[in-house]
């Protein structure tokens, strides 16, 4: 296939190039480096079966030639971004979608909407399966970010009705792994980095709060699965094994062999109090579940951070 990929020199955009390419895809990478890099695509220049295109997806979307999928991975996804670039994630959610899907209608392609966890916000049913609505502050600061996925789902649905585009929509749940920003501001990155520096992990609230962590690997492989799969979506694509933030914290601490200590903070505004996917729908529908441990996978995760901090 040839794909167009959105945010293609983001976390899991650059992964999921990376994967296409390696089945024998051709990949049309597309990114503006808001929160992409140019060093995780900067090995695939090289390849004739890569081209990138430096534009912001919130402006119209052109691309020549023949295109069979088109994946909406753009947009900024850190806490922090939320209050430094709230605009940009509203329209890369808004405008983004509308652009990309717009592209993909012209080229008779499939769309492939990453959407997000955030659209369940602090649920208040548990685990969250596909059919729950969610409960979310729609002007809160995490509201940004979470509006902007909820609108990007609808128009993908809306396009699907009206307009017979082929979609799929991926709900993902904290993902993980090597090439995350050292600043990122997630709470993975946030722990390693600071264990790494001998600086106390700055915990906030009282660490029960829960998160349910996947490994990149497998949520390419989600991704990779849906694509080629028939089912529209959404679908929860996130390891389904559930760990407090204290839990985390204490794993990061014992595997990079930091003397950090913890420190609280207060808990941030709307911050979720649970988060754990129900993926019965992905194991039926996709044959798709996890395979890495959260021990394993941020031991895979702390030698890139290392090599940023001391590169």
């Amino acid at each position: 296939m040839r794909v167009v990929v959105s945010g293609g020199a983001g976390f899991l955009g650059s992964a999921l190039c990376r994967a296409l390419l390696a089945r024998g895809d051709e990949v049309v990478c597309v990114d503006n480096f808001v929160t992409g890099r140019e060093d995780n695509i900067r090995e695939l220049m090289d390849d004739p079966r890569f081209a990138f295109v430096l534009h912001d997806v919130s402006l119209p979307v052109t691309v020549d030639g023949a295109v069979d999928a088109v994946m909406h991975l753009a947009s900024p996804a850190s806490p922090k971004d939320f209050t430094e670039i709230p605009i940009k994630i509203l329209k890369v959610g808004s405008l983004g979608t509308h652009n990309l899907i717009g592209l993909a209608r012209a080229k008779e392609a499939r769309f492939f909407l990453a959407s997000t966890s955030e659209v369940y916000g602090d649920p208040l049913v548990h685990p969250q399966p596909e059919t729950y609505w969610g409960n979310v502050n729609p002007i809160g600061p995490r509201g940004v970010y979470d509006e902007a996925k909820r609108f990007a789902e609808a128009m993908t649905m809306a396009y699907h009705r009206q307009h017979g585009v082929d979609v799929r929509i991926v709900r993902i749940f904290n993902t993980y792994g090597p090439r995350m920003r050292p600043d990122d501001g997630r709470v993975v990155s946030n722990f390693i980095v600071q264990a790494l520096q001998g600086e106390p992990l700055t915990l906030y609230g009282d660490g029960r709060q829960t998160r349910s962590f996947t490994y990149l690997d497998d949520e390419i492989r989600g991704f990779l699965a849906l694509l080629d799969s028939d089912y529209v979506g959404p679908v929860n694509i996130g390891h389904p094994g559930e760990f407090t933030v204290a839990e985390l914290a204490e794993i990061v601490i014992e595997l990079t062999g930091s003397r950090s200590e913890v420190v609280h903070l207060p808990l941030p505004v709307d911050d979720p109090t649970r988060r754990q996917p129900d993926i019965t729908l992905a194991r039926t529908a996709l044959g798709w579940e996890p395979e890495v441990p959260l021990r394993q996978g941020v031991a895979s995760t702390i030698p890139w951070f290392r090599s940023q901090l001391h590169g």
